[in-house]
């Protein structure tokens, strides 16, 4: 399989991204975390990351989301200037992590994945993310029409040839 051209953000969104305030993104990340990760989380490696500093910076989004683990959940932290690991990426790695279409060692062996900070605490993290049954993210899911079609599902009523489904026949 032939490795996919990294991308990189442009810089004019790059710098509207990195003015974005990092508490609502560091939000919607824990909550990925908790539906995604939280329930698989091995007792050990949830005892090793109760109380940590983590981070994830998207280097050419400009953008850091801070969280920790309290022992029952993922939570989103206040920024600091210390942390007990970072991890960093461009937005497009972490897209490719996230299809799994990219392994995370040739990430960081081509130095665009970069882990800061507590290196035993940064592979429990590589090595258990590794071991965890994650649904692949399907960007296709979330194209406008695959959208309306599942909103048009939960409407009461609501017919496959209903107008709101963008394409189908009244």
């Amino acid at each position: 399989m032939n490795a996919p051209t990294p991308f990189t953000l442009p810089t004019p969104l790059a710098a509207l991204t990195g003015r974005l305030p990092a508490y609502p993104g560091s939000l919607l990340l824990v909550t990925a975390l908790n539906v995604g990760v939280a329930r698989q989380l091995p007792r050990d490696v949830g005892d090793l990351l109760r109380g940590k500093r983590l981070r994830i910076q998207v280097r050419d989004a400009r953008v850091t989301f801070d969280f920790t683990w309290t022992g029952a959940a993922f939570a989103p932290r206040a920024r600091h200037a210390e942390t007990d690991l970072c991890i960093a990426a461009s937005a497009h790695d972490f897209l490719l992590l996230a299809q799994r279409q990219q392994d995370p060692d040739t990430l960081f062996f081509n130095r665009r994945l970069v882990m800061e900070g507590d290196t035993e605490l940064g592979l429990v993290v590589k090595n258990t993310l590794d071991a965890l049954e994650l649904p692949v993210l399907d960007l296709q899911q979330w194209a406008p029409r695959q959208v309306l079609a599942r909103l048009a599902k939960l409407r009461p009523g609501a017919r496959p040839a209903d107008p709101f489904v963008p394409g189908a026949q009244p």
